[in-house]
């Protein structure tokens, strides 16, 4: 008799057991449902009445400055609570300073945004007594977009065409060492041979496209094509600046007719060193969080930026002057820079002592 009780009685506790299961996943969803809009309520309620501050790593007046100002202008408006954006700047040292500050000091909260120039993600290997920071734990927002980059000649200049660099000098125009103007020309002199003769301490990029019209130096090397219409669109529709070659993996579908400088390889090696300082221009401008901001905000900020790329009027002040859009997520840029990581050592110490980095 108790065994047949037993027997009888199992059915019920199965049917109370699942029913228990059933009402504590009930539970779980509700809090669930409970805790994900309360998360987008906090980013709102942080974010309200604050100001975010852009810092930019280069000179007012320069592209990354221009454009860093276009999103700032539109970006607040996506951010739940929208905040004020304002941008600064802080040129020292190519943005390493601003880099190191963020890096090391924040504020992590949330309220402050790096934008770097895109030689900063390398920095730390080529640079690391000066860059005191991890470019992988740097969050990633994301990147306005990628970028085909040129050297470009006045149309007097003695180099007319890529070969020709490779036997008579080219005098050209430089901010920073690290930046793109100063690093590529000095790559391919020592892997390639190119005869360029690097004039830096430009304060910014117009200033250097001014030095080109007053005869104070012959070309630019290392400098976006986007930029370079923004800037000074007038010169090259009037041809008296030529593109005399490309930087990158591929040649770009907007420059078909400039050869590419990995063109003049001949062993890989070379290659390699090449591309260790020409990737830069495949996550092209990016900005960053410093590292520990809270995952909420990290989220609610990389969407507001993904958002901001489709606003339609971000997208026309943008093209308004001469920036056409191709973003990549802070998915895209966290993935593109973990990447650097894995150069070969061989390889970064080559590139280091050609930038005559100890």
């Amino acid at each position: 008799m108790p065994l047949s009780r037993a027997k009888r009685s199992d059915p019920v506790r199965r049917g109370d057991g699942v029913i228990a299961l059933r009402l504590a996943l009930l539970a779980m969803l509700s809090v669930l449902a409970a805790v994900l809009p309360a998360h987008a309520e906090d980013v709102a309620r942080f974010y309200s009445g604050k100001q975010i501050r852009f810092i930019v790593g280069s000179a007012a007046g320069g592209t990354y400055d221009l454009l860093a100002r276009i999103v700032a202008r539109h970006m607040g408006a996506h951010i739940p609570g929208n905040p004020t954006i304002i941008v600064e700047n802080q040129p020292t040292a190519g943005g390493i300073a601003m880099t190191n500050e963020l890096y090391a000091l924040g504020p992590k909260d949330g309220t402050v945004v790096g934008v770097p120039l895109n030689g900063i993600p390398a920095a730390p290997l080529l640079q690391p007594k000066a860059a005191r920071f991890d470019s992988a734990k740097l969050i990633w927002v994301g990147s306005t977009h990628s970028e085909p980059y040129v050297a470009y000649v006045w149309h007097t200049a003695p180099v007319q065409d890529l070969a020709d660099v490779l036997t008579k000098q080219l005098v050209v125009g430089a901010t920073t060492p690290g930046t793109t103007m100063n690093d590529f020309p000095m790559l391919t002199n020592a892997v390639l041979g190119t005869k360029f003769k690097i004039v830096p301490g430009y304060g910014s990029t117009p200033l250097m496209n001014e030095a080109l019209e007053r005869g104070e130096i012959e070309g630019v090397v290392g400098f976006g094509w986007f930029a370079l219409n923004a800037q000074a669109g007038q010169l090259v529709a009037q041809m008296k600046i030529k593109i005399i070659a490309q930087f990158g993996t591929s040649r770009s579908r907007l420059l078909h007719d400039a050869p590419l400088m990995l063109d003049l390889v001949k062993h890989e090696a070379d290659r390699q060193a090449l591309l260790l300082l020409f990737g830069r221009t495949e996550y092209g401008r990016p900005y960053f969080l410093p590292p520990d901001v809270p995952a909420d905000r990290v989220e609610a900020l990389r969407r507001a930026f993904d958002a901001t790329m489709k606003d339609p009027a971000f997208v026309a002040d943008a093209n308004r002057i001469g920036f056409p859009l191709d973003p990549l997520t802070g998915e895209q840029v966290q993935a593109a820079i973990a990447e650097l990581a894995k150069t070969p050592p061989a390889v970064v110490a080559r590139v280091r002592a050609a930038l005559n980095e100890p």
